[in-house]
């Protein structure tokens, strides 16, 4: 209902400290995203990880505040729904000149759901659509950094161009050879767009702000050229360099030199896909108005959905507010009906989907087998541990969500007894809706032991390759999966192997490394059962075998590139190189990229999967 008149004090009141509320959430946001910069020039890069995990909390902190302190001023829960409906407008208002409405309008549903305890579904004082448009702002202030500038080279001019764009980041550290490796990118660029005629409108166009992630710094951007918008990116990583000598008696440890260098050129939409995976860690980006760096970086990636570019700049409750918006939209314009997912069912999880959508729906089950010895609190600490962890591309992000109704009719009845068998405590039917308590969303991939069985001799190589590489991965940001069957991982579009069953996850460091004793008697040798005790956070790699080499071909791949596996050595020395506070390289784009390696015969691609169903773990 709509108000007729605005007559209650107490909206304005309320709305102007919702919106001083995300202000300082936003303030506090951004500061963490600009120092960043500071954090790379130094190289600290625990400080930089520590930053991207505790920015994760920041947002619902702050909501918190802002509930505490509304209810304590004005007794929000129990204002009548005509008050909610003046501060909805008042709030409108306060945004109309606002850099960030989007952002801000997420913020107020946060509060007010949080405060009114309603649905998604029911809630008539949210914005369910958006209100404001965020076409088109800009800080018209002077002083104001404008969101991407405009470079327009002559064909004699490149070269000093792009030396520019590097400078005008005014990076602390000196290049190593700038000169050398503004010459690589010139002759990437060169590789990338081939013959080409110089057309009048020629232009380079780069975001205002470096894209910080783990131990490097990307610049972003696209090369116009008449029709044509070549999209681009450009790692900037630290080369340290053996300190001289110090002098003789000396105790004192030399000092390490560090200067920076670009370390490949990335073209085009796939390979910035990857870049802004929804496998790796968000951004640290320093945003003045984050709805115009997602509209540019969507000309880069148009196929991206708004809801994951703004989950990969740090915005993940934003993300998830689109996601949402998206789904809703497709259940208005689609008629099939949600199932149990196909695939192997997992024994914490129970895992349900809608095949027009490209997503899958997981629930935590009432109860487990026995040999799962976890509960609810655990299983949800280990997927808040992957949200706020350096996911290295190889641990696929969740949405996670409480109190979501599904329409009931759109729901097959064997998923209905599913959902009540193992599930009952999370559901609710009220009318026409099935609330489910709590979920999490996550992109829909190929199961690997799935793929495994309908892949060519070449998919078979790449897939088991690609599965070693992304264990070694989650090795180097100190994760053991713990569960390391093939059907917990995942393929995607691209040929990547995800990690995506997240219950038996560990800290590395946490982990001890044993080889298996040797039998002391021929009973011993011969006995099925485990004759060496075994402590709770033991493991024994030689063992993983059995489970994972039962077919010949996949046993001759992975023995011949990924054998150390089996060695607790391999697992013991990475261990402690974290522990001594190693932080280990690992690189968003294919390491045949890399200038200094560019001349390695090409990495081995695999072929889409074409004309089947993908299948669901």
């Amino acid at each position: 209902m709509f108000p007729h008149e605005l007559t209650d004090p107490r909206a304005f009141e309320i709305a102007q400290a919702m919106l001083e509320g995300f202000d300082k959430h936003y303030r506090l946001f951004r500061a963490a995203s600009a120092t960043a910069k500071t954090r790379f020039e130094q190289a600290d890069w625990h400080g930089q990880q520590r930053a991207q995990r505790e920015r994760i909390e920041f947002y619902d902190l702050r909501v918190d505040e802002a509930v505490a302190l509304l209810e304590a001023r004005y007794q929000t829960s129990a204002l009548p729904g005509e008050v909610w409906q003046q501060v909805k407008l008042h709030y409108i208002g306060l945004l109309t000149k606002h850099l960030r409405p989007e952002l801000a309008e997420t913020f107020f549903n946060s509060v007010t759901t949080r405060i009114l305890h309603h649905s998604y579904f029911h809630n008539e004082f949210i914005f369910v659509r958006p209100a404001l448009s965020t076409e088109f702002i800009e800080n018209d202030e002077p002083a104001a950094q404008p969101t991407y500038r405009c470079y327009y080279p002559s064909q004699d001019t490149l070269r000093d161009t792009f030396m520019r764009i590097v400078w005008n980041f005014q990076l602390a550290l000196e290049f190593e050879d700038l000169g050398r490796d503004i010459d690589l990118v010139l002759q990437a660029v060169g590789e990338q767009l081939g013959a080409f005629r110089w057309r009048t409108n020629f232009q380079v166009q780069v975001l205002s702000s470096l894209f910080f992630r783990n131990k490097g710094a990307y610049i972003v951007g696209k090369v116009i050229n008449g029709f044509t918008e070549t999209p681009f990116a450009l790692p900037i990583l630290h080369k340290e360099t053996a300190p001289a000598a110090q002098p003789n008696g000396s105790k004192a440890p030399a000092p390490v030199e560090r200067r920076l260098y670009i370390d490949a050129a990335l073209f085009g939409e796939d390979e910035l896909q990857m870049l802004f995976s929804f496998a790796r860690a968000y951004f640290l980006v320093d945003m003045e108005v984050p709805s115009a760096y997602v509209q540019f970086l969507r000309s880069l990636m148009p196929r991206k959905p708004r809801s994951e570019i703004y989950s990969a700049l740090g915005l993940q409750k934003q993300g998830k507010n689109l996601f949402y918006r998206d789904f809703l939209n497709h259940l208005r314009h689609s008629s099939d009906k949600f199932r149990i997912a196909p695939g192997i069912k997992g024994m914490v999880m129970l895992v349900f989907d809608l095949p027009s959508y490209p997503f899958v729906f997981k629930v935590i089950k009432d109860f487990y087998p026995p040999q799962k010895d976890t509960t609810r609190e655990q299983i949800q600490s280990k997927y808040l541990l992957v949200k706020q962890h350096d996911r290295v591309g190889r641990m696929a992000d969740t949405l996670e969500y409480t109190r979501v109704a599904f329409p009931r009719h759109r729901f097959e009845e064997e998923l209905i007894a599913e959902l009540k068998h193992f599930c009952p405590s999370l559901l609710e039917e009220t009318g026409e809706d099935l609330v489910i308590k709590h979920l999490y969303i996550e992109r829909r991939m190929v199961p690997l032991n799935i793929y495994l069985q309908e892949a060519s001799p070449a998919q078979l190589a790449h897939a088991v390759v690609e599965y070693g590489n992304a264990i070694k991965d989650l090795v180097a940001a100190n994760i053991f999966p713990g569960d390391m069957l093939w059907k917990n991982f995942g393929v995607t579009r691209h040929g990547k192997v995800v990690f995506y069953d997240y219950d038996e996850i560990e800290y590395l460091t946490d982990c001890n490394f044993r080889k298996v004793p040797e039998a002391r008697n021929e009973e011993e040798e011969l006995s099925g059962e485990v004759w060496y005790s075994v402590q709770k956070h033991d493991v024994f790699p030689e063992t993983f075998g059995p489970f994972l080499l039962g077919h010949p071909g996949v046993r001759d791949v992975f023995m011949a590139h990924h054998a150390d596996l089996l060695d607790p050595a391999f697992w013991q020395t990475h261990k402690e190189r974290i522990l001594a506070g190693h932080v280990e390289d690992v690189f968003p784009y294919d390491p045949h990229k890399r200038f200094h390696v560019r001349d390695v015969a090409p990495a081995l691609k695999v072929p889409e999967p074409q004309d089947r169903e993908l299948p669901i773990h």
